[in-house]
């Protein structure tokens, strides 16, 4: 686990992964992302409430969708949480996806269109397209409370910290 994007591997291999890495107890970024029925995201529409961002390269890989079920499964035990999923597959990709997983009590929203989150989250792989595993917890009053860029992209994220954290 690591509080920055310098040092991420995949498959073994170094990464270059740009943007802004924001600090614990900065005030969360905004962005804007496309949801599955096209309109606009933004960190507005999660004022007030505590919010775990699970950032992905793709849901329709195995760790992806290993980790998003599994924020899935906890948000149900946890109503004062929220989860939002962002990737760069298609609105469409990830409403399919949604509804073959039977994933409903998260939100996804996908980076293809403004391409924005990225950059304000240090996220960005520009070599392939995508973005690196990174968790966020952002409280309820705005402020980033928690930051994961998992090492290794092919490996799962620290889900006991980001959980502990967004309570």
């Amino acid at each position: 686990m690591t509080q920055d994007n310098k040092s991420i591997t995949f498959k073994g291999e170094p990464i270059k992964v740009t943007g802004n890495c924001p600090s614990v107890g900065s005030p969360a970024p905004d962005f804007t992302l496309t949801a599955n029925d096209m309109s606009d995201v933004k960190l507005s529409n999660f004022a007030g409430k505590n919010l775990i961002i699970s950032v992905v390269p793709s849901l329709d890989t195995p760790v992806c969708s290993i980790q998003t079920k599994k924020f899935s499964e906890e948000v149900s035990k946890n109503p004062n949480i929220e989860v939002l999923t962002v990737s760069m597959d298609l609105p469409f990709a990830q409403s399919r996806w949604c509804g073959a997983e039977a994933v409903d009590n998260i939100k996804t929203a996908s980076d293809y269109k403004h391409r924005t989150f990225g950059e304000a989250y240090g996220t960005w792989i520009n070599d392939l397209g995508i973005h690196c595993r990174a968790i966020f917890v952002i409280g309820s009053e705005g402020s980033i409370k928690h930051i994961e860029y998992v090492g290794e992209i092919a490996e799962e994220p620290n889900y006991e910290k980001a959980l502990a954290a967004a309570c």
